[in-house]
This record gives structure tokens, sequence and C-alpha cells, in this order.
């Protein structure tokens, strides 16, 4: 089965431009990726890269091996925070040096965040300043919004006919987040 181009209830109009997007902690593996199958995930990543153009939809850049830069699928989200829900709004293509900055917080953990936040402030023209601003504040948000737990609604995904399988229980999310961390920085040495 394809997969249409845009998905029912999609919100192409959703973050196009470069911004920090921490998912919450109690989020954390409720991603797409996780929720579907391998085969899905690769038909959902084709259409996201050739709706894209083959290019990010933040920066234009396509993808370049030499500079280790692929094209990958972000999932943007609206959270209401009257009904608890997560709220998957939109599939974009972001180049993986957009996505860092996306994931600035993973891109910190990974040694990354400088050039990430330099990214950040070549693509948007923010001065050191702003983009510190920016990360501060997007930080904030992800405090405020990790000390709940989010119900999660894929059905822009569901309604197009992709088969989920159901993601960790919300309750089981902060201890696995917690331990594949620590695995991770263990690994490290």
């Amino acid at each position: 089965m394809d997969v249409p181009e845009i998905l029912p209830g999609e919100d192409r109009s959703l973050g196009s431009d470069l911004f920090v997007d921490l998912v919450p902690a109690t989020c954390w593996f409720t991603h797409v990726r996780s929720c579907v199958s391998p085969a899905d995930w690769r038909r959902l990543r084709q259409m996201i890269t050739e709706r894209a153009g083959q290019r990010c939809e933040a920066c234009g850049a396509g993808p370049d091996p030499a500079q280790h830069r692929r094209l990958e699928a972000h999932e943007r989200w609206m959270f209401d925070d009257d009904a608890g829900v997560q709220r998957l709004k939109r599939l974009i293509c972001l180049c993986s040096d957009c996505h860092a900055v996306t994931h600035y917080g993973l891109a910190q953990i990974r040694g990354h965040g400088e050039q990430a936040l330099e990214h950040l402030m070549r693509v948007t023209g923010m001065t050191r300043q702003e983009a510190l601003a920016h990360v501060r504040r997007a930080f904030e948000i992800w405090e405020e919004r990790s000390e709940r737990v989010w119900d999660l609604d894929l059905s822009i995904l569901t309604d197009a006919g992709v088969t989920l399988a159901p993601p960790p229980a919300a309750a089981a999310r902060p201890g696995i987040a917690a331990q594949t961390l620590h695995d991770k920085r263990a690994s490290r040495g």
C-alpha cells in the first residue's frame, strides 16, 4: 500500500523553519519509528524525502555523503495541555544537521552541541545570544512538559492505513529513557 503524499490531518504549514524541538522525557520512545514496522518506516521516510524534493525542508540542503549529511524524517508534535495529548501533526524532511538542532539535548549528549548551535545560527540568522536564549526557552518548555504523562495520538498515520505497534506504557517510559541514557554513557567509557 502506498502512503499518501499528505497524511490525513497533517498540517504541512507546521514547523517548516528550524528550531529546537525537544521531546518531553515522558514521551521518549514514542516516536513514529518505534511504533511502525521497518517496512512502513521505509515507506514513510521515502514519501517524506520525495515530497520534499530530496531537500531539507528547513535549510534546503540535500544529502552529501562527503559531509556525512543525510536526509531524515522528523515528527512535528502539538501538545494539548488541557487534554494531556501529544499529537503528531506533521512529518518533515530534515538534513542530519538540522535534525541535530531540533534534538539539541541529544546533540549535547553526543558531544555535538556547539556544532548544532552554529548550524542554528547559520540557518536562522540568529546571533549567538539569540540562539542561546532560544535553546534556554526550549529547555524551559521541555522541563514543563516533562512533568506530566502524555497520551499519544498518531491518527494521521492510522487514518492513512499505517499499522502501529503500541509504544511503551507511559509510566514505563522514564525508566526506559534513564536506562538507555545510562547504557549509552557507559558504552562510551
